[in-house]
């Protein structure tokens, strides 16, 4: 199967946090992986998380700041954070710019896999 995906499906982040999907199980189904594009507004935060799937984060404008129950890191504009499956993590951008990034998960990010803390 070879599948063009021209447009992404904007999903309602109610956090001020742009998601547009082009691949994954909302837009395209995919199950196996979803690839998404970000903008994350200065002052950003999400809850902690414990997803199922592992996560590469490919930074292209601006940081994003990774917590873990071991270290605290900042993600700047041409570093890649990868992320596996089962670790507690947050995501965050604390800084006066705004993020821009892309989130490739595998398996395909789920709201029932993410296992987001209580905010």
């Amino acid at each position: 199967m070879v599948t063009k995906v021209s447009q992404p499906l904007v999903i309602p982040a109610g956090d001020g946090k742009l998601i547009e999907e082009f691949i994954g199980r909302a837009h395209t189904g995919a199950t196996s992986m979803s690839v998404a594009h970000m903008i994350a507004p200065p002052g950003w935060s999400e809850p902690f998380q414990q997803p199922e799937f592992d996560e590469a984060t490919i930074v292209l404008r601006g940081s994003l700041r990774v917590e873990h129950a071991e270290f605290i890191t900042d993600v700047t504009a041409g570093e890649v954070v990868f992320v596996s499956a089962g670790e507690r993590i947050r995501y965050s951008n604390p800084f006066e710019e705004e993020a821009e990034y892309w989130a490739v998960c595998s398996p395909a990010f789920s709201p029932d896999t993410v296992h987001r803390e209580p905010g």
